[in-house]
């Protein structure tokens, strides 16, 4: 039920615009205030879908209260209600923030569709930020431990700016998961985060994959076709597997990290991108540099900010809080209760030895949640969790 605020100190224009809204629709729930102290007081307390709002009002006048709601509540739109002598004020609010202005006296037609678009928009916001935080839960990081603790705060760090980083550690540890997290808390988050895993894809092919092809640049290349970076642009593109990537394909990243250019296969025009690069590797790039597999120039490029992310059995304090996670998503993905485990099980499980890391413990408690009983025991994770 959207809720609605009229801040007017004519009381018959408010009556007439509380009458003209509660008609319009019977589920908006309609709100007064008689000035702009009042109605500042009721933003505080109350969050209204929209506010409607005089701009020459006694104690606060509109412009007063825009200001001090975009503060407090910033989400929440205005629209400003002007005078014949106001239209210079009204139009000047706009770039403080409010949503639009009508003029007195309201034409019903204008101030109706307002009303509408006004309200859509509020729920478009709320509904990004709830999509936002959905997003956010799926890459939370979950751990307490001194290596966790210290991974999240670099991140806190680093994530605003745009400082390249490293990420290193065993497969199945969480490094897309670091990488995530960089992106959607830095300035990058509304753009795009492009991954590329550049184990997965053969070398012949990796340079087109990442900077793209013209046409007839080799055999398949039927027509021009953009590559990651140029996908990227304005966002952030992550580099996984790195260590796998072939010489050549290196020189050209290094390149589009030096000049912020990439060129297509086949073509030596340039093209600028705005690109933030993460890395990721499960090797050791020095022991790649040594063995001539890996450029060191590129590797003092990408490790501005190096993140080592442990293997699970070095952060055996974490597994009851990432057993307690993984039940509870399994069980909301499938509609179900979340089991419980008991002690003993958790336990056990803390001893394992879990060389595929959290990757390995996911795979393991979705098990053990289907092949267990109601609560999973102690018998249940030697009968099940080593098959």
């Amino acid at each position: 039920m959207p809720k609605i605020l009229v801040i007017e100190d004519e009381s018959a224009i408010r009556r007439v615009l509380v009458k003209i809204l509660s008609e319009e629709n019977d589920t908006y729930e309609v709100s007064q205030a008689e000035d702009g102290l009042a109605g500042i007081e009721m933003v505080k307390k109350d969050d209204y879908d929209l506010v409607l709002c005089d701009i020459k009002m006694p104690k606060m006048d509109g412009v007063e209260v825009l200001e001090a709601a975009k503060k407090i509540k910033p989400e929440t739109p205005f629209v400003m209600i002007s005078g014949h002598g106001d239209l210079d004020t009204a139009v000047n609010t706009m770039r403080i923030g409010a949503f639009d202005y009508i003029s007195k006296p309201p034409d019903l037609n204008r101030l109706l569709n307002t009303v509408r678009n006004a309200l859509d928009r509020k729920e478009l916001v709320v509904e990004n930020k709830r999509l936002k935080k959905k997003v956010s839960k799926n890459y939370e990081m979950i751990g307490h431990s001194d290596a966790i603790d210290q991974i999240k705060d670099i991140i806190e760090k680093v994530a605003p700016t745009d400082a390249r980083v490293l990420i290193t550690g065993p497969n199945g540890t969480g490094k897309e998961l670091v990488s995530h997290w960089l992106h959607q808390k830095s300035d990058r988050s509304k753009g795009p985060m492009i991954e590329v895993n550049c184990a997965a894809i053969p070398s012949e092919l990796i340079e087109s994959e990442l900077f793209g092809h013209v046409k007839g640049a080799f055999t398949s290349a039927n027509k021009d076709r953009a590559g990651k970076f140029e996908a990227a642009n304005g966002g952030t593109i992550f580099l996984d597997e790195i260590g796998d990537m072939s010489l050549s394909a290196q020189a050209k990243v290094l390149r589009a990290l030096q000049e912020s250019r990439v060129q297509r296969v086949g073509s030596d025009k340039d093209i600028k991108v705005n690109v933030r690069v993460i890395a990721a590797t499960n090797k050791n790039l020095k022991k790649e540099i040594e063995d001539g597999k890996f450029r060191e120039d590129l590797y003092h490029r990408l490790a501005v900010i190096l993140i080592k992310v442990p293997a699970l059995n070095d952060r055996r304090d974490d597994i009851p809080l990432l057993i307690n996670h993984f039940a509870a998503k399994i069980a909301n993905d499938q509609g179900n209760t979340a089991k419980k485990f008991s002690d003993k099980a958790i336990k056990l499980l803390q001893e394992y030895d879990w060389t595929g890391n959290i990757r390995e413990l996911r795979n393991v408690v979705e098990r053990l949640i289907i092949l267990g009983g109601q609560e999973v025991t102690e018998e249940d994770v030697k009968l099940f969790a080593s098959k």
